[in-house]
């Protein structure tokens, strides 16, 4: 294939649904009858009898951006009034905005801030929000929004106000790199899109503070890194990545903490991406990562 596919007049389809015969030759159908030509297609099925089924489609289609209406106009048709399933339809070239909330630790925001300054994440990134104010000048260097809402005791309901009010309606996506908060079911209802939080793998065995001090004395022969979208569930919500490295007696607790911060990176930066390319696909509390 040539060119790029986050060009002009590239588009992504995502669709899902119960798994019934004709799905793959009724998408095909519509994108040809438009002139468009299919790049690259994945799809998987739960159970072909009686299961979910998920399907991502590249294409290229000329003139893309005029057309949208019409192919959307089809789509509904075939794939919504016929079978019953749901699809979303979005242009590749289209950068979704994403938003950062950090506390103090300052690895996994500067790793998305870098991989987006060097084109490695195909993503706006407008601001970044803080309950702390140590990160701003770190923050400013790369030429954006630094906002500093700290949350007080017994006033977290005010602090997340002020979050929606930065958020609501101006992204597509919040990235939770080491916020130290837990995030209410109002926030998550009332923000709109989807959230995803990063933390070590330690859990449930080491919850709380000091994970990696109690990791050592245990004797932890393995740190890794989760990624998943956030639900009023803590930490339970679906997992996008996952990653893990091994360690020895040898290394010290601030080894497993260095070690775990380069999983943390790789881990988010990778769950960011993909989500931002459309190739997760949430079912319940699962996904389907293409």
């Amino acid at each position: 294939m040539t060119g790029s596919i986050f060009a002009e007049d590239y588009g992504r389809l995502i669709v899902q649904g119960a798994d019934q015969p004709g799905i793959v030759s009724r998408v095909s159908s519509v994108l040809a009858e438009h002139d468009a030509n299919v790049v690259a297609l994945d799809q998987s099925t739960s159970d072909p009898a009686g299961g979910r089924f998920f399907q991502r489609t590249v294409f290229h289609l000329p003139d893309l951006p005029v057309r949208l209406d019409e192919l959307n106009q089809a789509f509904e048709e075939k794939l919504v009034d016929d079978l019953g399933l749901t699809y979303r339809l979005v242009e590749a070239k289209r950068r979704k905005r994403v938003a950062i909330m950090v506390s103090k630790t300052d690895h996994c925001m500067l790793d998305l801030l870098w991989r987006q300054r060097r084109g490695e994440l195909h993503i706006t990134i407008p601001m970044v929000i803080s309950n702390h104010p140590d990160l701003g000048d770190d923050v400013r260097q790369f030429g954006i929004s630094f906002f500093h809402v700290p949350v007080e005791a017994n006033k977290k309901a005010i602090a997340e106000k002020e979050h929606l009010n930065l958020l609501k309606g101006n992204v597509d996506l919040v990235v939770l790199a080491r916020y130290m908060q837990i995030i209410s079911g109002e926030f998550l209802d009332e923000v709109g899109v989807p959230v995803i939080n990063i933390h070590h793998s330690f859990l449930p065995a080491f919850m709380g503070a000091g994970p990696y001090q109690r990791a050592k004395e245990r004797g932890v022969k393995l740190v890794g890194a989760t990624a998943h979208y956030v639900t009023e569930d803590l930490d339970e919500g679906p997992i996008i990545e996952q990653d893990v490295i091994r360690v020895s007696h040898r290394e010290s607790t601030r080894d497993l903490q260095r070690k775990g911060a380069d999983v943390e990176r790789l881990v988010l930066s990778r769950a960011v991406s993909w989500h931002c390319d459309d190739r997760v696909i949430r079912d319940g509390n699962t996904t389907v990562v293409f």
